[in-house]
């Protein structure tokens, strides 16, 4: 038997469960908005809206043939660096401490310098952080971009997976909890689905006193919204 109780629908099902009225919206499981966070000029562009990336597919990256030089001197600076010190290492008894101490030097301080250039140049490409699909674009080859202001220029999200956001009245705060059954609907959609709520959301709104809560789902367009009852078992 279903009522309606200060304006919300709770159905008593029988002594052992009861129904609480819930409005949701359909979310990507994961998302993000990416940006270059180096200055330049965009010289590749591989990806576009509907592509389906891997994590570190590279989806763009600028001209950065200066700091490419800049890493292959680096590297030859290393070398050399590495060479003096191992020659010193086998004579290190026969030499002052401060002389060899700053052949020590010279080497470690090539290290950093090469690893410094290596994140520079690593930071001209923009990867993906996670596997998805490309749902919004804004860049193309010649664009500028810059580290000082970062503007997003792809929105990554899940292919598949979903997280309906559940919101339901606070009055049902201590009913409510992760683990229990949830039936759906999907506006457009008569098809009944079944879920089981994975979070509850640990405040409420303000402005609407209502609270959280997510299941996990799959398929569905993000942005699709719908309604449903958490099913919640009474206790004796």
């Amino acid at each position: 038997m279903r009522k309606i109780l200060a304006g919300l629908f709770v159905t008593v099902l029988s002594l052992s469960a009861v129904e609480v009225y819930t409005t949701f919206s359909v979310e990507a499981a994961q998302s993000a908005n990416l940006a270059f966070i180096s200055s330049g000029i965009v010289e590749k562009v591989n990806v576009d809206v509907g592509s389906v990336v891997r994590p570190n597919d590279v989806l763009a990256s600028l001209e950065n043939s200066d700091l490419q030089a800049m890493l292959e001197s680096s590297k030859i600076t290393l070398k050399y660096a590495k060479k003096d010190y191992e020659r010193q290492i086998k004579i290190k008894d026969l030499i002052d401490e401060g002389k060899f101490d700053g052949f020590a030097y010279k080497y470690e301080n090539a290290k950093s310098q090469l690893a410094y250039q290596q994140a520079l140049y690593e930071k001209t490409f923009l990867k993906a952080p996670f596997s998805g699909v490309i749902y919004e674009k804004e860049l193309e080859i010649g664009d500028a971009v810059s580290g000082m202001m970062l503007k997003t220029v792809f929105k990554i999200q899940s292919v598949k997976k979903r997280k309906l956001v559940l919101e339901f009245d606070q009055k049902y705060n201590k009913m409510v909890k992760a683990g229990q059954t949830f039936k759906y609907k999907v506006d457009g959609d008569e098809k009944e689905y079944t879920g089981i709520l994975s979070k509850v959301y640990p405040h409420a709104n303000s402005s609407n006193r209502k609270i959280k809560a997510e299941v996990m789902a799959e398929g569905f367009v993000v942005g699709l919204f719908g309604n449903g009852f958490i099913i919640v078992p009474q206790t004796k």
